[in-house]
């Protein structure tokens, strides 16, 4: 018999978008989010509160105006949905999307220290989500902020309507 190591068993496996949740979006934000899915699935620390372990899959999408996290385990049997309202997180979304748009138009004209000084803006400002977003569902999933910051990118792209 094959056990898991412990740390198999607090994971992501798999991270799954829901389509009709998806605005139409730039390739900007399209690659933000694939890279987000990546670098996810390669390294996070994910533990539903109460739940024995997994490794999971974690479906996210939107619904009515809240963001639904549902859980399973990587076979596909269900241990949880949590939905979490997005009010929190609607000032912090608009002004990382302002400070985004205005990275990637610098990133194609600007000098290397405005680049800089946005992009130092964009990360305070998605350090700041992703820590909302770690406190918001803290009582209902342990993650670390590398993987709060992760999930906090995915969020982004699930609001963005651009």
């Amino acid at each position: 018999m094959t056990r898991a190591k412990p740390a198999d068993t607090h994971r992501l496996v798999a991270v799954n978008l829901d389509e009709g949740s998806i605005g139409r979006s730039s390739p900007d934000v399209d690659h933000e989010r694939a890279t987000a899915i990546y670098d996810l699935i390669e390294e996070n620390s994910f533990a539903p509160v109460g739940h024995k372990g997994g490794p999971y899959t974690l479906n996210i999408s939107l619904t009515d105006n809240r963001l639904v996290l549902d859980i399973r385990l990587a076979d596909g049997k269900p241990v949880i949905a949590h939905l979490l309202s997005l009010s929190p997180f609607k000032r912090i979304i608009k002004d990382y999307f302002l400070i985004c748009d205005s990275y990637y138009a610098a990133i194609r004209q600007a000098t290397p220290q405005r680049i800089e000084a946005i992009d130092m803006g964009r990360r305070g400002l998605h350090d700041e989500g992703s820590r909302i977003l770690q406190e918001a569902i803290g009582r209902k999933i342990k993650v670390d902020f590398d993987t709060a910051r992760r999930l906090f990118t995915l969020v982004c792209v699930l609001h963005w309507k651009g």
